[in-house]
């Protein structure tokens, strides 16, 4: 017999699990025969059930999805054998709901032939999101959520969807502070001809900010709220000025506390009695009250890692809640259980066959009856070994032993006295048999290698480790803060291949500037320096881009001119490895000014005393140095040779009588020894730097010791220059604050000190202008034209007298001025960076600065200095270099009646930090 069920008569949606039914309805009569009333039941009865053959399945109401992907989904398949009624359509609708892809899902029967049946599967697909909107936020937080939730455009619309990206900004705003956010999610279809799409709008209300009231500590009898409270970093409470405190504490035992301060005399304690006032009166000016879980919890462990490092090992928290204060921020409880203290008893030694129970003893650094510290006592023993050595770990890896162990063992607890025993496993001492280095792409290998102080066939050693990581930093090729090692140890053999990675940054400098300037004209620099520069490859053209470059060689060319007033050429080559296999630095330089004092009235056709007036100098020079290992192999010495010649003519800058026209030679020789630990260039954060140097012409005096050249016309004393001078610098970086962060940012103090000196031979010579002190100004626009060493001091000009007191501000040195024959300046800077990027170093700085230059011993006195103090930044630029800037204000130039705006100066640097 056949039955035709059309669409709309027959509605299967057969699902008992999923809480959906299975109807059939007939709308077109079709007439029956007269049937037995066994015969007669309802095709598709629980007490009839048949078996069908799926003829044919129909997939619809879908706009973007997969039709054959669905029905794979559903499980059904044409020629599959259901038995109705069953559950197999409500293991189909059960699956494909489970995609969460559908608001609606039915299973419709279109026909029956016999046997077989005729299936139209009909979804109804959830909108897609065409576009999203955060309302009730700032275009920043809407843009920083958009990346946090993962939205995209054309994402369903699913529940998952809706309930994660609610999280996403209830967690972004609890982190900022704000804990009762109330977030509405509106669908909005969109119009036609858009087809199902809608734009989802997440409507916020931040609410008012929590901040945290007060934390409450019970339980710490061993130390004050005050000290706890300073190691809950991440958690800190708000200021505070009332006279209603609210006083909602749940576990506290504040009046505890209270009536102790008074029975123990806590008035005569500072931080007591501001721990008295605390309900009423809190002043906080740097820190944030704002709540985040995450710290919180960090705080938390953070107290228990504090009870432990003082002794209290079973220390913990037994329980600790937060609740609303009364004015709607936030309490925290916290309570204690301190424990009793222990202290470190008995330390024996095992297994330790290279140091003796003695050594190890003194290197650990713990005795008996010290307070019990187990991150201490990690630390000491090298667990892992610190970078700042003086472990137990670190002097045996400095020795080879890379395969070492420490292992701690508890002993004996009497009272509150524990026993250690140290196990030792010395094992054998490393040989290091391969190099590789990873990363160089520009700079040649063996730049870098020669470099290392770890060699194939040496005993492992952790300190070369690190100063091979200083020495490649040195370099100034490779950004520092990505230089990677890493050790693969072999213990079956014995050896440990070690793997250099670095990262290549540019350090070649372009300077570049250009400008009109009134009477000076047309004015401009031109330099470039490249401090990879290859010497051995400049006749081979494809290694031109654009100069040859890879063997650490630098090369500086420089052509400065202000028009008609000045212009100056300089020329350098460094070769820091002369030969290539000694540290042997080796320098050669030349450079030449010229400087017209008539520039400014030949522009404006004023009178000229004196045409054809100028003052030129050439020069140059070649060093060679060497790296000692005497006293330490930080310590280096430098030979240079050294020539200046003068020529003036009608020039009468220097105030000296019958020195307007001549020659003067100044041939020299200098001996410098200097000794540097700092750990990089551009940022230093620990180490040190000293310098000191004399330089000496020869004595011409001594050669004719019955001769006054003082009684000498002034022209022909100066022909031979002859002097002896000295300098000395010390510079040391100190870290103040842990590294922080990806790029390991840290507070670091700079400290400095500066002292010069230029005497005669005899009492039978006058000292030549040349080579003497200038002090004050920039740096910059008082540069050494006379062959000077300029001692810059932020906010002040260049001074000519040692007198505070007396600080012209005028532009030109007084009658009779000829430079400071000694000097002494003293730095302080407080660093911070704000970025240690390799392409934009960045540092902001706080300094203070006391300096004096002196004619004499007679005026020397190293306590009479011009003090300044300000603040400044730098930019560090692969291109560019240096560009910095300070806003200094000079202390003694205040004046009574005068502002700050006369004491201070704008100070701006380009390429180069003056001294």
């Amino acid at each position: 017999m056949k039955k035709l069920f059309p669409k709309s008569l027959l509605a299967v949606v057969l699902c008992c699990s999923a809480g959906m039914t299975v109807r059939a309805q007939q709308k077109d009569t079709i007439p029956v025969p007269a049937q037995k009333p066994t015969e007669g039941l309802n095709p598709f009865s629980l007490g009839n059930p048949q078996q069908f053959e799926i003829a044919d399945i129909a997939v619809t109401g879908t706009e973007f999805l997969d039709k054959t992907l669905l029905l794979s989904l559903s499980g059904l398949a044409v020629g599959d054998k259901v038995v109705l009624p069953g559950d197999h359509f409500a293991k189909a609708i059960q699956s494909l709901w489970g995609q969460r892809l559908f608001s609606n899902i039915a299973i419709y029967i279109t026909k029956i032939e016999g046997n077989k049946l005729w299936l139209e599967i009909a979804l109804v697909e959830k909108a897609r999101m065409s576009n999203f909107q955060f309302k009730g936020v700032k275009k920043g937080d809407a843009d920083e959520l958009t990346t946090k939730a993962g939205l995209r455009k054309g994402s369903v619309v699913t529940e998952a969807l809706q309930q994660n990206t609610v999280n996403v900004i209830h967690r972004f705003y609890a982190e900022k502070g704000f804990r009762n956010v109330t977030t509405r999610m509106e669908e909005r279809k969109d119009p036609p001809p858009a087809i199902n799409s809608a734009t989802v709008i997440f409507h916020i209300d931040k609410g008012k900010k929590v901040k945290v009231n007060d934390i409450n500590l019970v339980g710490n009898y061993s130390f004050a709220d005050a000290t706890l409270k300073k190691k809950m970093k991440g958690t800190k409470e708000t200021s505070r000025f009332t006279l209603y405190p609210d006083m909602a504490n749940q576990w506290s035992d504040s009046m505890v506390k209270s009536s102790n301060y008074w029975k123990e005399m806590g008035f005569l304690s500072a931080t007591r009695s501001l721990a008295q006032l605390d309900p009423y009166f809190r002043f906080k000016l740097f820190s944030s009250a704002k709540f985040n879980e995450t710290k919180y919890s960090d705080d938390k462990e953070k107290l228990i890692a504090f009870y432990n490092s003082k002794g209290h090992r079973d220390a913990q928290i037994l329980r600790d809640t937060t609740y609303p204060s009364l004015k709607g921020n936030l309490n925290i409880e916290v309570e204690l259980e301190e424990g009793k203290k222990y202290y470190f008893g008995n330390i024996t030694w095992r297994g330790n066959t290279v140091y003796s129970d003695t050594v190890l003893s003194r290197g650990l650094g713990i005795r008996k009856g010290d307070v019990y510290n187990l991150e201490l006592l990690g630390k000491r023993l090298g667990n892992p070994p610190g970078p700042e050595g003086g472990d137990i770990g670190s002097l045996y890896m400095d020795d080879g032993y890379l395969f070492f162990q420490a292992d701690p063992v508890e002993v004996g607890i009497r009272e509150d006295t524990i026993d250690y025993e140290i196990r030792l496993q010395e094992g054998p001492q490393a040989t290091i048999k391969d190099i590789r280095i990873a990363g160089n792409e520009k700079t040649n290998e063996h730049v870098v290698r020669r470099e290392l102080r770890t060699l194939p066939g040496d005993k492992f050693s952790r300190q070369n480790l690190i100063r091979s990581q200083r020495e490649i930093s040195q370099l100034g090729f490779f950004n520092p803060e990505t230089i990677g090692i890493n050790p693969v140890p072999n213990m079956q053999e014995g050896t440990v291949d070690i793997d250099y990675k670095v990262e290549e940054r540019a350090n070649d400098q372009l300077e570049l500037s250009a400008g009109w300037g009134g009477y000076i004209g047309l004015t401009g620099t031109l330099g470039v320096t490249f401090n990879n520069f290859s010497l051995r490859n400049i006749f081979k053209k494809e290694t031109w881009d654009p100069l040859p470059s890879g063997d650490g060689q630098k090369l500086s060319v420089r052509i400065s001119s202000n028009g008609k007033a000045y212009r100056s050429y300089n020329f350098s080559f460094t070769e820091p490895w002369l030969g290539g296999k000694k540290r042997n630095p080796f320098s050669v330089s030349f450079y030449s000014t010229y400087q017209n004092p008539n520039a400014f009235a030949e522009y404006y056709n004023q009178p000229v005393s004196n045409p054809g007036a100028y003052f030129r100098v050439v020069g140059g020079s070649v060093s060679l140095g060497k790296q000692l290992k005497w006293p330490d192999d930080w310590f280096s010495l430098m030979y240079s040779v050294n020539y200046q010649r003068y020529k003036l003519k009608d020039f009468n800058y220097f105030g000296l009588e019958g020195f307007d026209n001549g020659v003067s030679n100044n041939l020299s020789f200098r001996l410098t020894l200097a000794r540097s630990s700092v750990d990089q260039q551009i940022f230093p954060r620990s180490g040190s730097s000293f310098m000191i140097f004399g330089q000496f012409t020869p004595p011409y005096s001594l050669f004719n010791p019955d001769k006054d050249y003082t009684k000498e016309p002034i022209k022909d004393q100066f022909k031979f220059i002859e002097y002896q001078k000295y300098r000395m610098n010390a510079e040391w970086y100190v870290p103040l604050s842990r590294p922080r962060g990806a790029d390991n940012k840290s507070l670091v103090l700079k400290v400095a000190a500066k002292f010069g000196y230029l005497g005669k031979y005899n009492n039978r010579t006058t000292l030549s202008p040349f080579g003497r002190f200038e002090l004050g100004g920039d740096g910059l626009s008082n540069f050494a034209v006379y062959d000077r060493d300029i001692i810059s001091q932020r906010g002040y000009p260049v001074y000519y007298t040692s007198n505070p007191k007396l600080n012209p501000e005028s532009t030109a040195p007084p009658a009779g001025y000829s430079g400071f024959t000694m000097f002494n300046k003293y730095v302080v800077e407080l660093r911070y960076p704000f970025s240690l990027n390799p392409s934009s170093t960045i540092f902001g700085l706080l300094f203070m600065e006391a300096a004096n230059g002196y004619r004499d011993f007679k005026e020397y006195d190293p306590f009479r200095l011009r003090r300044s103090v300000g603040v400044g930044a730098r930019f560090y630029l692969p291109m560019f270099g240096l560009l910095g800037f300070d806003y200094g204000i000079g202390l003694d130039r205040l004046r009574p009646g005068g502002g700050m705006k006369d004491a201070a100066k704008f100070t701006f640097m380009l390429g180069f930090e003056p001294e």
